[in-house]
């Protein structure tokens, strides 16, 4: 499902302002949801299905998009006709100028396996929108675009009844990074905040709730810190509305490293976001089926969720197209699945309606994956998983002081803030020694007690001294 994402841009002279100020955003709940009732079975509804079969994801919306050959004129419609902003490639747009050509999208999706269709909202928030300056559609596309998904998702549930067809409203990463400088000349920069990221997930999936999507999926995450800030909001919102969807969470590994963009391990990033207790967790887009399997086995292995996978059509060629057929890609998942490792599966960059039918068809040959039963364990990431259990030796959790090496250090002294001395002596240190002078007024009180029963008794202590027949 994902579309192309501008890339963050290095000007310290951005900020969220640019897009919108935050009263601007539509952040209160309406009065009434109108999909509510068949939302509040979604979780349920979707578990019974993937309790006997892997369940198919769509492909890639902007893949289709690309095969109609749209023009500037056809992206702007007859609404946007006269705007000066320049709007081709602006995907999201087409839900309002051209609804019917996304709905087929959709159509040739569920045709060809689809349990459940992806919202066209990847770039659904002001941040994205901004690069457009169209910030101000954001509530009426999320609407709009899960409403689309909504009708064309009911109209074959109806046909068939005993495969219900679900919405999930997509949530893309956004045009910005929170943990990463944009400017390799300043590494602490940042143009984006967490509370920023925060007023622009709840405003799009308010939005997309109220449009009927029976799922929120936060996808091609490369910044973990970026999906904490959308698990915030959505979870936010859950709290304002009084229920809650099923969370789908893909994260996106970016290269042969094995780890996102941010730098943490498959393992690391899923216990950095298992607190939002999602209805699965997987890895999207950058990789093909074959590059993308290694990282999926390790989440089968360690997620008390459910898994997904929904993979490029390999890698690009050098211009960008996918070469990779519906057939080659089936084949590498169908060895997913053989292997138990799959309760959901997809594609996203380059794959087609065409790619969906031969993974639906050779997947179907398979169960879905069994959810292992974790054992309880207190489990922590920076970069790379900790896991603290039954099994671990002493852990100690601090963190070090480089007195000598760090300029600050002898500023400390002079704003008497922090230290009293340019020797900053660590807790460990003052510990010791406020311990061994412990010691030694215990051991000195002892023998004054000792000197004063030797008194009472009219007698003298003294120490032994050697003879010189001592040998």
């Amino acid at each position: 499902m994902t579309q192309t994402m501008t890339s963050p841009t290095s000007s310290h002279s951005d900020t969220t302002s640019d897009a919108s100020s935050a009263d601007d955003f539509i952040l209160t709940p309406p009065a009434v949801f109108p999909y509510k009732e068949q939302q509040l079975t979604a979780r349920a509804r979707i578990t019974e299905q993937m309790a006997s079969r892997i369940l198919m994801l769509d492909g890639a919306m902007g893949t289709q998009i690309q095969t109609y050959k749209l023009e500037e004129s056809d992206y702007r419609g007859e609404r946007f006709a006269d705007i000066d902003q320049d709007v081709r490639g602006n995907n999201d747009l087409l839900v309002l100028t051209q609804p019917h050509m996304i709905k087929d999208i959709h159509h040739d999706h569920l045709l060809a396996g689809a349990d459940i269709i992806e919202t066209n909202t990847f770039n659904g928030t002001r941040l994205s929108m901004a690069d457009y300056d169209m910030q101000y559609l954001v509530p009426e596309l999320n609407k709009t675009a899960a409403k689309i998904a909504r009708e064309a998702a009911d109209e074959f549930t109806a046909k068939t009844p005993e495969k219900p067809r679900f919405v999930a409203g997509v949530v893309g990463p956004t045009s910005r990074t929170c943990s990463i400088s944009p400017d390799v000349n300043d590494p602490a920069f940042r143009n984006i905040t967490f509370d920023e990221l925060v007023l622009n997930y709840r405003e799009a999936t308010l939005c997309l709730i109220e449009g009927g999507v029976d799922i929120i999926l936060i996808e091609t995450i490369f910044d973990t810190l970026n999906a904490k800030a959308a698990i915030f909001a959505i979870t936010g919102v859950f709290d304002d509305i009084g229920f809650e969807l099923p969370i789908m969470i893909s994260g996106t590994i970016t290269d042969a490293s094995g780890r996102t963009l941010s730098g943490q391990t498959a393992e690391a990033f899923y216990n950095s976001i298992r607190h939002a207790k999602p209805l699965s967790v997987g890895f999207n887009c950058a990789l093909g089926a074959d590059a993308l399997r290694p990282h999926i086995q390790t989440l089968s292995n360690i997620a008390d969720t459910f898994v997904s996978a929904h993979p490029n059509a390999g890698l690009p060629n050098e211009f960008g197209e996918y070469d990779e057929t519906a057939e080659e890609t089936a084949a590498l998942l169908e060895g997913f699945a053989k292997a138990g490792i799959l309760n959901i599966v997809g594609g996203c960059c380059g794959t087609t309606p065409e790619h969906i039918r031969q993974i639906a068809k050779v997947v179907a040959n398979y169960p879905p994956r069994v959810i292992p039963e974790i054992a309880p364990a207190c489990r922590l990431s920076g970069l790379e998983p900790f896991t603290i259990n039954s099994d671990s030796l002493f852990v100690n959790v601090g963190e070090r002081t480089n007195v000598t090496g760090s300029k600050k250090i002898p500023t400390f002294d002079q704003n008497r803030s922090l230290y009293r001395s340019t020797r900053c002596r660590s807790r460990s240190g003052r510990r010791r020694r406020a311990n061994r002078r412990y010691q030694y007024g215990r051991r000195h009180a002892r023998l004054q007690a000792s000197d004063d029963s030797f008194r009472q008794l009219g007698l003298r202590r003294t120490r032994y001294q050697p003879c010189a027949t001592d040998d």
